[in-house]
C-alpha cells in the first residue's frame, strides 16, 4: 500500500470531435510528467469534447484511444484516467476508462446523462458503480452531471478518493465549486474534478476551476482559472485514517437502496 498518491490534474483545451489532436496534445502533456506521478486525471471526452454526434469520434475498446492509453500508461508505468466515447453493442457510452500501469482497464459508464443537453438520447446510461483499487487505494471515478446526485456517490465503500472528470460549462461554475467541496466533505474523501477550459464549437464556455480537495473540504491545489495548466497534488493516506477515526461521521450515515 502507498501511504501517499501523487496525482496530476491535467486542464485543457479540447480540439472539437478531433481524437488524433486531442492525443497528440495530450502525450506532450504527459510525457513531460516527472516519474513522481501516480495517476493522471483527464477531463470527460477528453478526445472530442462534449458531443451529441457520437457516430463521429466513437471508438470501440479494441480502438485508437485504448491501444494508445495503454501504451503510455505502460511507457509512464502510470495510472490514467478520463471518459471517451465508445459504441458498443449497437449503444454509445460516455465511459470513464481507468488504466493502470501494467495495460489493464476498467471502466464505468457514466449514470446520469445529462438530460438539458439531451445526451439522454443518444448515450446509453450506466448503471453500475466503480470502485477501482490502485496502490491500496480506492478509487470512485464519477462523470460530470453525476456530481449533482450525491446518493449515487455516497461513501458505503469506505473509498479514499472520488475523481469527477467534466465539460462543465462556465455559465454554472459556482455549483461545481460548491459540489465538489461538499462531496469530500459528506463522504470524508478526497475529491478531485478535473474541467476542460475553452469554447467548443457550441460556443460553450469551460473556464476550468479543476481542484483537489481533503477529507475535511480543504483546497489542495492552485490552479489557475481559464486557461490550460497541470497541477502535481499529493494525497496522504493517514490523514484519512486519522479524521474518520476522529470524528466517525461516516458510521452514523442513513442506510438506503439506489433503485
Amino acid at each position: 500500500m502507498s501511504k501517499f498518491l501523487n496525482i496530476a490534474l491535467i486542464q485543457s483545451k479540447l480540439a472539437w470531435e478531433n481524437p488524433q489532436q486531442n492525443r497528440a496534445d495530450f502525450s506532450k502533456k504527459i510525457e513531460s510528467l516527472d516519474a513522481t506521478v501516480d495517476l493522471v486525471v483527464l477531463p470527460e471526452m477528453f478526445t472530442s469534447g462534449f458531443t451529441m454526434n457520437p457516430s463521429h469520434v466513437a471508438e470501440t475498446m479494441e480502438g485508437e484511444t485504448i491501444s494508445w492509453l495503454k501504451t503510455v500508461a505502460t511507457k509512464k508505468q502510470i495510472a490514467i484516467t478520463g471518459s471517451v466515447v465508445i459504441s458498443e453493442n449497437g449503444n454509445y457510452y460516455n465511459r470513464m476508462v481507468f488504466v493502470h500501469p501494467n495495460g489493464s482497464i476498467e471502466q464505468y459508464d457514466k449514470r446520469h446523462t445529462f438530460t438539458l443537453a439531451g445526451e439522454d438520447k443518444v448515450y446509453t446510461a450506466g448503471d453500475k458503480k466503480l470502485i477501482v483499487d490502485y496502490k491500496g487505494w480506492k478509487i470512485c471515478p464519477l462523470i460530470c452531471y453525476d456530481l449533482r446526485f450525491p446518493v449515487w456517490s455516497r461513501n458505503v465503500e469506505n473509498y479514499d478518493l472520488l475523481i469527477y472528470v467534466a465539460n462543465w460549462p462556465a455559465s454554472r461554475m459556482v455549483a461545481w465549486d460548491t459540489l465538489l467541496k461538499a462531496r469530500a466533505i459528506e463522504n470524508m474523501s478526497y475529491c478531485v474534478g478535473v474541467n476542460r477550459v475553452g469554447t467548443d464549437d457550441n460556443n460553450h464556455e469551460y473556464s476550468g476551476h479543476s481542484a483537489a480537495y481533503d477529507v475535511l473540504g480543504n483546497r489542495l491545489d492552485n490552479i489557475p482559472f481559464d486557461e490550460e495548466a497541470i497541477e502535481i497534488v499529493s494525497l496522504k493516506k493517514d490523514d484519512i485514517t486519522t479524521y474518520r477515526d476522529k470524528l466517525s461521521f461516516l458510521s452514523d450515515q442513513d442506510q438506503f437502496s439506489i433503485k
